[in-house]
């Protein structure tokens, strides 16, 4: 099993109040990793001038999964998917 992290782009509209059973799906498959909101922030270089912040971000999920393709299946009731959104489906590879 893997960890995967979706990034939700702030491209959609959508109420708080369809999060709380999407949220509990995902906890009841026991995939459920852990998320927030992504608020404002700033990007910093030791040396040179940093590149800009990704202001389209609204926040994360992060859940476990066999594949890039069950991780896909897993954004099904995701507020910002259904709103029509984008939702970045990434791999956290390990290093170990």
């Amino acid at each position: 099993m893997g960890d995967y992290i979706f990034l939700m782009h702030n491209d959609a509209a959508g109420g708080d109040k369809e999060w709380e059973p999407y949220i509990r799906g995902l906890q009841q498959r026991g995939c459920f990793q852990g998320g927030s909101a992504i608020g404002d922030g700033t990007c910093v270089r030791k040396a040179g001038p940093p590149a800009s912040s990704s202001a389209h971000l609204a926040g994360f999920i992060r859940v476990s999964a066999d594949s890039l393709e069950q991780a896909k299946s897993l954004l099904s009731g995701n507020p910002v998917f259904e709103a029509g959104g984008t939702v970045e489906n990434r791999e956290l590879p390990r290093t170990d």
